[in-house]
């Protein structure tokens, strides 16, 4: 699954994000790219699921369909 994060711009945005989408699932795969403001995540968790450690986080993040 992927999503648009608006306010990733970094590194430390990336790392902050992938923090928080593993404290949902510790197994998951994730891979930022803040230039895109893109998440790739391999979970077995909906991407629903994500969303509100996200927002705890201070991150505002939408579910993107895959292309």
């Amino acid at each position: 699954m992927q999503f648009h994060i608006q306010n990733m711009e970094c590194g430390g945005c990336a790392r902050g994000v992938t923090k928080a989408i593993q404290s949902v699932d510790p197994n998951a795969s994730v891979t930022a790219d803040p230039p895109s403001r893109r998440v790739t995540v391999d979970s077995d968790q909906p991407g629903s699921a994500f969303l509100p450690a996200l927002e705890a986080a201070g991150f505002h993040a939408t579910i993107q369909e895959r292309v």
